[in-house]
């Protein structure tokens, strides 16, 4: 008798309301789809108008000489051909400034991973007179342009002997007050406690960094060391200065070089800036997850 009474009341409340008594929320009110799409669909053609040039830089490099001078330029090559990167390797020597650039990218990045994380870590952690203030002196020396130092630098190295040589690129990069400024702030997170840990175990500073911060700091670190690689791969000014003979050259310096001789050759410069791109390219890929994982680690650490 009970559930024929509880059957009539909710038949009563359905046929007066229109809404069952125990409908879930989002079947009463169903959000319009339109924006998400709308949404979707601007990221799809932002996402195309920046992948683009890219693309067609990548296809220009296999066409034939003066197949993309034509008007309209082909979107692809009629017949794709490796002949502009035999071009570069084999008469114009680019494989030499490619291991330049290699080995210069990769010297500056360990050596600044390395000095930059035990600043930073001395910064954070331990106490020393004067430590604040000379941490605000250095924060202090981003306000200054890159340029402005460049020409105290340059006498410097030239009255130790260091111009046209590869440590004459490396060790004015080896260190940078952002890098300090990025381990410094991911560092302070780092437990207390566990570092006294250490220390009583028997550790020494050198250890502790080496067991526990290098460990703890690893997100950021890599978030550093591809900061470190791009700038130092990309770098054209300062190699520019501190070599003068084209033995020395980065890849960046010999193809500005080369975009002189051959400013016709737009298939030829579009393999040159391929191999200029393709290798970060892929370092990024390779370690987009770390990064995006030292950037938003680091964004929520106090």
């Amino acid at each position: 008798m009970t559930a024929v009474r509880t059957t009539a009341v909710r038949t009563t409340a359905v046929r007066t309301t229109g809404v069952r008594p125990n409908a879930p929320e989002q079947r009463r009110y169903r959000r319009p789809r339109w924006p998400a799409i709308l949404h979707n669909v601007v990221l799809a053609g932002l996402a195309v108008l920046v992948a683009f040039p890219l693309v067609w830089m990548i296809s220009a490099s296999f066409m034939r000489n003066g197949e993309a001078n034509a008007a309209p330029p082909p979107l692809l090559p009629h017949a794709a051909t490796l002949l502009q990167y035999r071009e570069l390797f084999v008469r114009l020597r680019l494989g030499h400034y490619l291991g330049n650039s290699v080995l210069l990218a990769s010297a500056v990045t360990l050596l600044s991973l390395i000095s930059n994380s035990l600043a930073g870590y001395a910064f954070a952690k331990l106490r020393f007179r004067g430590r604040d203030s000379l941490f605000a002196g250095l924060l202090s020396t981003l306000a200054l342009p890159a340029q402005v130092a460049m020409l105290p630098l340059f006498l410097l190295l030239r009255s130790v002997g260091l111009v046209n040589t590869i440590w004459g690129v490396i060790l004015p990069s080896a260190a940078s007050v952002f890098g300090i400024f990025l381990v410094r702030q991911y560092a302070r997170a780092i437990p207390d406690e566990l570092l006294d840990a250490a220390r009583v175990d028997g550790a020494s500073e050198l250890r502790v960094w080496w067991s526990v911060v290098l460990p703890s700091c690893r997100p950021i670190l890599v978030t550093l060391a591809l900061f470190t690689f791009l700038a130092t791969w990309n770098d054209f000014l300062w190699p520019l200065i501190v070599f003068t003979g084209e033995a020395h050259y980065t890849l960046p310096v010999a193809l500005a070089n080369l975009s002189g001789e051959h400013v016709q050759d737009t298939e030829l410069m579009m393999a040159g800036a391929v191999l200029s791109v393709l290798p970060v390219l892929i370092l990024f890929l390779a370690l987009q997850r770390q990064y995006i994982e030292g950037i938003l680690v680091g964004s929520v650490k106090e």
